[in-house]
């Protein structure tokens, strides 16, 4: 599967989607957001708490998209406002495919230029029947809620400012993922008997917690996550969805993966 042309970010896709990218990476902005909410980020820098921070950042997009006034709307409006990006969130926890699945998948598409290689199924081109599927999915899951791409934006910007201040010495963490059947994803070279370079899903979930992983499949890999390229994680928001599993929630492309052997 190819990735697109065009993004909205400072670097291309085939940049951003590329092994050598990880090996040296580099900030990635999506364009115009962090201007367009400065007095947010502004304020986020006087304070000193990570949970002030985020209490402060649930209220800004509560008050900036209107999420707050949802039970004074009609009942259309009103699902379309109650729906914010917390739901996509734990749409993705339940079903990576599923309808808020494919909006997260959208936003990592148009923001970055990396095309999706498997929603439900696998997608080989951007003219198949998977993609109209997938790209179903998506108008679907667009339409349950107000300004959704918008609301990412800013969460992956705040996620990126949280990180900085999470890992101060290191862009690149190490990060596990478990697989019921690692020959699903696409294979581009076999460096040694463990160690690989894959093509992950254009947005992909892994964890903190090796132990975790092996509850997800049976092959793990550790793979070296660029700060950058993570797009949310368990514990940045207030009582998260996904605390507790050490999820994080990664931007894919071509990754070098090392098979973790079993020591039970």
């Amino acid at each position: 599967m190819h990735n697109g042309s065009f993004n909205n970010c400072n670097l291309p896709p085939w940049v951003i989607a590329s092994r050598h990218f990880n090996d040296n990476p580099q900030t990635l902005e999506i364009q115009g957001v962090k201007e367009g909410n400065r007095f947010l980020f502004d304020r986020l820098s006087t304070l000193d708490s990570q949970e002030v921070r985020a209490v402060t950042f649930n209220d800004y997009m509560s008050v900036k998209f209107q999420l707050h006034q949802w039970q004074d709307q009609t009942d259309s409006a009103r699902k379309s406002i109650k729906n914010s990006y917390l739901r996509y969130l734990r749409g993705w926890m339940m079903d990576s495919n599923s309808i808020e699945g494919a909006v997260l998948k959208r936003w990592v598409e148009s923001r970055m230029g990396i095309t999706p290689s498997f929603h439900r199924a696998s997608i080989k081109s951007i003219h198949s029947q998977e993609y109209f599927d997938y790209t179903v999915d998506v108008m679907k899951g667009s339409a349950r809620t107000n300004a959704i791409q918008s609301q990412l934006d800013i969460l992956y910007e705040y996620c990126q400012f949280e990180l900085i201040r999470k890992y101060p010495h290191s862009p690149i963490i190490p990060l596990y993922r478990g697989t019921y059947d690692a020959s699903e994803h696409d294979i581009i070279e076999q460096v040694d008997r463990r160690r690989q370079i894959v093509r992950l899903n254009n947005l992909a979930s892994f964890t903190s917690d090796e132990e975790r992983a092996w509850e997800f499949g049976s092959t793990v890999w550790e793979v070296l996550v660029p700060l950058c390229k993570v797009f949310f994680y368990n514990d940045l928001l207030p009582g998260s969805i996904m605390k507790g599993e050490g999820e994080y929630l990664v931007i894919g492309g071509e990754y070098r993966v090392r098979q973790v052997m079993c020591t039970a």
